[in-house]
């Protein structure tokens, strides 16, 4: 007989995992949350981060409420008001970010983190990513400023203890397959698990199983020619399985179906990415170099923005280029500055004592270009700036029809080192549409009743581009209100 629950949870990763806690918080007897993962392999997107979350802050004595042994001796953590985040919001998406979803995150950021906290993840600073010393003192940059202790991997083993603690009942390897919508009401769900189809049935179902990424026909149709060939960042389980099943009963799709969140990748990384070094074939510590393409030619400028708000988009940028790759050159100025994901295992890298022998290294690319491309850079550096990581130091290059805007330093101190990428995809931004309940609407705007969304699979909240740690911050604020109103449905 089959059993009945009061919640069902499709998914495994940071969102499912806040929605099933949240739930039984608010006095669902009964959560089930289903994988279709393996137990080995769940945790979604999630478990392949680093773990950083954005959230605002007032200054050090709000991040002391999450970090109680935290000290501020030759530190400056700096703040990050709500303001702040809004604005970073609307700026990197283009005002496009939906003001009433962005403004629930925002607001709700803080306490979420510390909702996460008393159930027991613990946080950490990102000393090794989202800081510099500078004069002597440590400064942090870019509003991102903690992310849970262990990373992706911890987060889940917590928040699965935490889940495991308040009697959720999880099942892997059991693949959501249909929404039973009856009588104009979600009832459960029809799954698949142990080579059998099976009917689970509850008070209301809660979708938190990601986008299409991992899926190359969606990606193609969606995103465009090419997208085919990227690489997958994360879990090779988000088929877009749970837009396909919402929009079935009437789900109104909603946001950036063309957009996603993309990096540069290494160049021989696997189709999909390898839990044993999760994150590790990114490449984002391009500010502090210049990147060219098979033409031997810059394509973006490299110094926009700080890397926390144009990393997601500019693995995009590569897949426009011959061949879809691209080179990072780097000198030994700021081979320290580079994130330790440089020096991964079997990462594709080149090294020379001289400019002309690095670019004939370069697989793939025309060398006598690259080297006109490296000098001409050299030569329009604004040497009257002083460099500084910390801030948009305004370090820039004069003169080139690309101009990079911020951290150029001249290409001139051997050894010189090249990195090889690709595009890296980590999660779509087109999705469902919900209200501030989390309740997923239909297409006459009103919601479903007994469905609900959260995490990567919401439409409507980043667009293009995304400020980073923004990603967990999300799943985990929608999470905790999708879970709470879905408790409460009779």
């Amino acid at each position: 007989m089959n059993k009945f629950y009061d919640v069902i949870v499709v998914g495994g990763g940071n969102a499912a995992l806040c929605s099933a806690i949240s739930a039984s918080d608010n006095g669902a007897k009964k959560v089930l949350l289903i994988d279709k993962a393996s137990k080995k392999d769940t945790g979604g997107n999630s478990r392949y981060t680093t773990g950083s979350i954005r959230f605002s802050y007032k200054g050090f004595s709000d991040l002391k409420k999450l970090i109680s042994n935290l000290s501020k001796k030759n530190i400056d953590f700096g703040s990050y008001p709500t303001s702040a985040y809004l604005a970073d919001m609307q700026r990197v998406t283009n005002g496009k970010t939906d003001p009433v979803l962005s403004k629930l995150l925002v607001n709700n950021s803080f306490e979420t983190v510390l909702w996460m906290k008393k159930k027991g993840l613990k946080f950490t600073p990102i000393y090794s990513r989202q800081s510099y010393k500078i004069n002597g003192k440590i400064k942090f940059w870019g509003g991102l400023t903690a992310e849970v202790e262990g990373e992706g991997p911890e987060l889940i083993n917590s928040l699965t203890r935490i889940a495991k603690k308040q009697k959720i009942e999880i099942r892997y390897g059991c693949a959501a397959k249909k929404i039973i919508y009856e009588d104009n009401l979600v009832k459960g769900v029809e799954v698949l698990a142990n080579n059998k189809i099976n009917n689970i049935y509850s008070r209301s179902l809660i979708l938190a199983c990601g986008g299409f990424e991992a899926n190359p026909e969606m990606r193609t149709r969606y995103l465009g020619a090419g997208w085919e060939m990227a690489k997958v960042r994360g879990t090779k389980h988000n088929t877009g399985d749970g837009l396909k099943m919402a929009m079935d009963i009437g789900a109104v799709p909603y946001g950036n179906w063309s957009g996603c969140h993309a990096v540069f990748h290494d160049m021989n990384g696997p189709e999909f990415s390898d839990l044993k070094i999760s994150n590790r074939y990114r490449k984002i510590s391009y500010a502090f170099g210049i990147i060219i393409n098979a033409n031997g030619e810059r394509f973006v400028d490299e110094g926009e923005d700080f890397r926390n708000y144009t990393y997601a988009k500019f693995g995009k940028e590569v897949i426009k280029q011959p061949q879809q790759f691209a080179w990072q050159i780097f000198d030994k100025k700021v081979k320290k500055l580079l994130y330790k994901e440089y020096q991964a295992p079997n990462v594709t890298k080149v090294t020379a004592k001289t400019l002309p022998e690095l670019v004939k290294k370069l697989k793939g690319v025309n060398s006598e270009q690259a080297l006109k491309t490296i000098e001409d850079f050299n030569n329009s550096v604004n040497e009257q700036v002083k460099f500084n990581p910390t801030i948009k130091d305004t370090k820039n290059t004069e003169g080139l029809s690309i101009p990079k805007s911020n951290w150029a330093n001249k290409i001139d101190t051997p050894p010189f080192e090249a990195y090889g990428v690709t595009c890296g995809i980590t999660f779509t931004f087109g999705g469902l549409r919900i209200n501030p309940k989390g309740q997923v609407l239909d297409n006459t705007m009103n919601p479903i009743p007994g469905l609900f969304a959260a995490g990567e699979i919401v439409g409507g909240i980043f667009y293009f581009n995304y400020p980073g740690g923004s990603g967990l911050m999300s799943g985990a604020v929608f999470g905790k209100i999708a879970g709470k109103n879905a408790a409460r449905i009779n």
